[in-house]
């Protein structure tokens, strides 16, 4: 259960709290993640799938651990912890994201299998443009405080769905078609694509919170341990995942990373846009931000230090 202080304003406060980012943020954050999507497709290249095709049951048990897995146990966590709507909604928006390519970095650092981790945020990003919004305004559904609040914004789940493909199909194509036609120059920016939207994602996401536009700092001590805790919760179910297919380490390191770091900038985008007026929805997905980044790179960070077993070929 929550602090009783927390469960007795956060209806009042949280729920009717008013969000806005500062002028122009909304618009940069939507170019970070085209820088996203861009650097994913770059990456994308048919090798990739066709080797994993071979057993279609890791990419597909992967997706629908993203898609239905997290957002069910999200929504067990909200009822056990009995949290306010709007917080609610910020953690079931955070379980319908897709991946984020700073999986595919972290992967990388992790000593990871890359490719995998690429596959699979191409997969899942593909497949929240319909998803996403769907399971999004379904599972907020089956949680009464959130789903007043929906009521009460009125919620289109169409515009939304435009909106998320907008921001994830048109920058994708524009990297596969970049890709395909000039793959070398395509090979040579990946790099430079991928530092500059961590670094701009980190300036917007601190940017934001230290802006003022609300009081941010004064809601940290009672939600950031909720953040923390569905994380924790999602980056086990990768590990659980990974046993459970049995991948290899390098795999293991990949699935995990993959449904713990979520497509957070999507998530900030979406929040502000459609639940500015119930502003623990935002606060909720800004924390997830920053704890996203920072726990991903303690992980990637503890992995790179620990070097994968060589495998021991047995006597002929």
């Amino acid at each position: 259960m929550l602090d009783p202080m927390l469960v007795l304003g956060a209806a009042s406060d949280l729920d009717t709290l008013s969000v806005d980012l500062p002028a122009g943020s909304s618009v940069v954050i939507k170019v970070v993640i085209a820088f996203f999507l861009f650097g994913i497709a770059l990456e994308a290249k048919p090798s990739d799938f066709l080797g994993h095709l071979k057993r279609p049951w890791v990419l597909g048990v992967g997706v629908l651990g993203q898609f239905l897995v997290l957002p069910a146990l999200t929504l067990l966590m909200a009822h056990l912890l009995d949290v306010p709507g709007s917080v609610a909604l910020g953690m079931l928006l955070v379980a319908c994201l897709p991946a984020g390519n700073l999986s595919n970095l972290l992967t990388h650092r992790a000593r990871g299998d890359v490719a995998l981790s690429v596959a699979m945020t191409t997969a899942s990003n593909l497949v929240a443009l319909v998803a996403t919004p769907a399971l999004f305004a379904f599972w907020a559904s089956r949680y009464a405080p959130a789903d007043a609040l929906l009521a009460r914004i009125s919620l289109d789940p169409v515009a939304m769905a435009v909106e998320i493909g907008l921001l994830i199909g048109v920058p994708f194509a524009a990297g596969v078609y970049a890709g395909h036609r000039w793959p070398v120059l395509a090979a040579r920016s990946r790099r430079f694509v991928d530092a500059a939207v961590l670094v701009l994602l980190l300036l917007v996401v601190v940017g934001s919170a230290a802006s003022g536009a609300v009081e941010f700092l004064s809601w940290v001590d009672d939600l950031i341990w909720i953040v923390v805790l569905q994380n924790a919760m999602v980056l086990l179910v990768g590990w659980l995942f990974a046993r459970g297919l049995r991948l290899p380490p390098a795999g293991t390191r990949a699935m995990v990373l993959e449904l713990g770091i979520r497509n957070t900038g999507l998530g900030i985008v979406i929040a502000v846009a459609y639940f500015g007026e119930v502003g623990g929805a935002v606060l909720v997905m800004a924390l997830w931000a920053l704890w996203d980044v920072l726990s991903g790179l303690l992980l990637a960070t503890f992995w790179r230090r620990r070097p994968l077993p060589v495998p021991v070929e047995e006597p002929a």
